[in-house]
């Protein structure tokens, strides 16, 4: 059973667990990472998930994301979920954007991860990721817009590297 806090819009803790997999109340949130992996040679990860996933099987998405576990902060989610996820152990984190989905209950924390690694030494998570490559910002933004590419919040993301190129 994996257990998550609950947050209200403002991205408060209000003191109720949730259980992953259970309704969660409307006007309650549960936190999700996303973390884009640049590298110091200008292009960016994209991880394809398992076509096993319950959600959005075999699309693309940019480095690694997951659901922040309750009582873990926000950086120790992401680095734990980078390391799961690719196999990189990094330090280097910066908070680039926030975003919220009502919809579905998940506010997201988008982190950037800039790393200098060996870019053949990607570590893939059985059950979540089959593969992986390096793209240039070019093709990352025309891929952001692609039936292939998932990201829960595409128009920042593509603004971010836009602004970043």
């Amino acid at each position: 059973m994996e257990l998550w806090d609950a947050y209200n819009e403002n991205e408060i803790k209000v003191g109720t667990d949730l259980i992953r997999g259970e309704k969660i109340d409307e006007g309650l949130l549960h936190a999700v990472v996303v973390i884009i992996v640049y590298h110091e040679d200008g292009t960016y990860l994209l991880m394809q998930r398992d076509w096993n996933k319950s959600k959005f099987p075999g699309l693309w998405e940019a480095g690694a994301s997951g659901c922040v576990l309750k009582s873990e902060s926000f950086l120790e989610a992401a680095k734990r979920e980078l390391l799961e996820e690719t196999g990189i152990d990094s330090e280097n984190f910066k908070l680039i954007y926030s975003s919220i989905n009502a919809e579905m209950n998940v506010f997201y924390k988008v982190f950037l991860c800039t790393c200098n690694i060996d870019k053949n030494n990607i570590v893939l998570q059985k059950g979540e990721t089959i593969d992986f490559k390096w793209t240039s910002s070019k093709e990352l933004i025309n891929f952001i817009d692609s039936e292939y590419f998932i990201n829960p919040s595409p128009k920042e993301l593509k603004q971010y590297v836009i602004s970043n190129q």
